[in-house]
């Protein structure tokens, strides 16, 4: 199982992701380029001296990354999606791809993830900030896979 952030554009949900990687064990992929500069203060302050203990990739771009994917499925969560994230099931080797804050993901990246999902939510809000999605998807994923940390 990894995480993948497609474009992230603010550095304290990315140190947050980091974090939340280095307690599940879960490997974090960045897709480039980032809306912040890495060497930003705020993505070491969110990911505090977990940042050690969490193994990340940098991506030069989309294609890149996803030549380090093998047979693993894409699974893109979005808020355009139908399927709910705790209706689909998950499998050991996803990779759960986050779109940028802002945008999401362009067509041509959706196009090739082999799922899209959605978390649900109340009609009247848009969307939870990254780094909730990602800690939701998460520990959805890994509770399925039998992933959970001891």
């Amino acid at each position: 199982m990894r995480i993948a952030l497609f474009e992230p554009e603010i550095a304290g949900n990315v140190g947050g992701i980091l974090r939340l990687g280095a307690c599940m064990g879960t490997p974090v992929d960045l897709i480039e380029p980032m809306g912040f500069a890495w060497d930003d203060k705020r993505v070491r302050r969110a990911a505090m001296d977990y940042i050690d203990h969490v193994t990340f990739a940098r991506h030069d771009g989309f294609e890149a990354f996803r030549s380090t994917v093998d047979e693993s499925r894409l699974v893109l969560f979005t808020t355009k999606a139908t399927q709910s994230a705790y209706d689909f099931v998950y499998q050991p080797g996803d990779v759960l791809l986050f779109g940028k804050e802002s945008a999401g993901v362009p067509p041509h990246v959706a196009e090739v993830c082999d799922a899209k999902v959605r978390i649900p939510l109340r009609p009247e809000v848009r969307s939870l900030n990254l780094a909730t999605a990602a800690a939701l998807a998460l520990g959805e994923a890994l509770r399925q896979t039998g992933g959970l940390p001891g």
